[in-house]
């Protein structure tokens, strides 16, 4: 199958933004908000699209449309914005986003305000300084996600040991202030800024040269890059994506981490990665991750349409952050542990 160009594909996005909008002029009364993930070819992402889908049909598809769009792969962020752009030309109802580039969003943002669009955040959000320029964003409290990833990295080396954290994009905000939560937490003290500052020793924990490993949200290379930094750190004593990056790639994760397998069962290698997704859970009960950290991408989806909805209808806005709440699962409690 050939694949798109980046401008075949853009040009793609406007049309069906255009067709769109075409049918929606016997239907004024809809509600059109639009959807706008990091990238499309994502399992995360899916579930925030189901839970959008659901409260569609709740509401009733006469009343509201969820116009789920993106880029249809990871990228810089240029797409994405581009994306928002033409729904902010076509005067959607609503928006709800989350930027892979938090600074370029932002630059486009402002014409959404001039013409009266709420746009919501969710998953990512802006800059602190850019705030202004969204009514609120919905989803996980990010910097929380280190936190945790990083609690369940010292209950399995408590005198800590050599680290590499493995990230998204290194503008994506979310995964900043995922990293910025490890940071602080294995140091035991608050650092800096989003994302913090490197370990060098702070509590036995010590960040390995060529790490931070950025994967771009490429998920085939983020399952290379894991297999080198194993390679070449043999004894390493963690490794901790801030996404599933890995996970998303099941078949290919599988085969790196089961030449891991007795690390991980003996605590030699602590392994934890974020996100529940139901195939990352199925990994975690064949041993191949000591801990996971999961969000909620159905409810994330699901709250800004009805937060969209409301805001249209002269009702409140929703409150500044909504926190969607996080799940810790490990070996432990796999059974009963909320994935998704």
């Amino acid at each position: 199958m050939k694949k798109l160009s980046a401008s075949a594909v853009l040009l793609a996005g406007a049309v069906a933004v255009g067709v769109l909008f075409a049918g929606q002029a016997s239907a004024m009364d809809k509600l059109v908000i639009a959807v706008v993930p990091k990238n499309l070819n994502n399992p995360f992402f899916d579930q925030a699209k189901f839970g959008c889908e659901k409260a569609v049909a709740e509401i009733g598809e006469d009343k509201v449309e969820c116009f789920f769009t993106g880029p249809p792969e990871h990228g810089g962020g240029d797409e994405q914005v581009q994306i928002v752009a033409d729904l902010i030309a076509k005067g959607v109802d609503g928006i709800g986003v989350a930027p892979s580039n938090a600074a370029a969003m932002a630059s486009i943002l402002p014409r959404a305000k001039e013409a009266g669009i709420p746009v919501l955040t969710w998953d990512s959000d802006l800059l602190a300084e850019h705030a202004d320029l969204r009514t609120a964003y919905i989803g996980t409290h990010n910097y929380d996600i280190g936190v945790n990833l990083a609690k369940l990295a010292q209950q399995i080396k408590p005198d800590g040991g050599s680290i590499c954290i493995q990230s998204g994009g290194a503008a994506a905000a979310n995964h900043n202030e995922r990293m910025q939560g490890i940071r602080d937490t294995l140091a035991g003290v608050d650092r800096g800024d989003p994302p913090g500052e490197r370990l060098t020793g702070q509590n036995g924990w010590t960040e390995v040269d060529g790490c931070p490993l950025y994967t771009n949200d490429d998920f085939p290379l983020s399952v290379q890059q894991m297999e080198d930094i194993l390679i070449k750190y043999p004894d390493l004593d963690a490794f901790v994506p801030t996404g599933g990056f890995p996970q998303f790639v099941p078949d290919a994760y599988r085969n790196v981490a089961e030449k891991h397998k007795d690390r991980i069962a003996s605590g030699d290698l602590a392994l934890v990665v974020a996100d529940t997704l139901p195939v990352q859970i199925d990994l975690m009960k064949e041993g191949l991750s000591a801990g996971q950290v999961g969000q909620r991408p159905f409810e994330m989806g699901y709250r800004v349409i009805y937060a969209i909805k409301e805001m249209a209808e002269g009702g409140d806005a929703p409150a500044d952050p909504t926190y969607t709440g996080l799940d810790v699962c490990t070996p432990e409690n796999v059974d009963t542990c909320i994935g998704g």
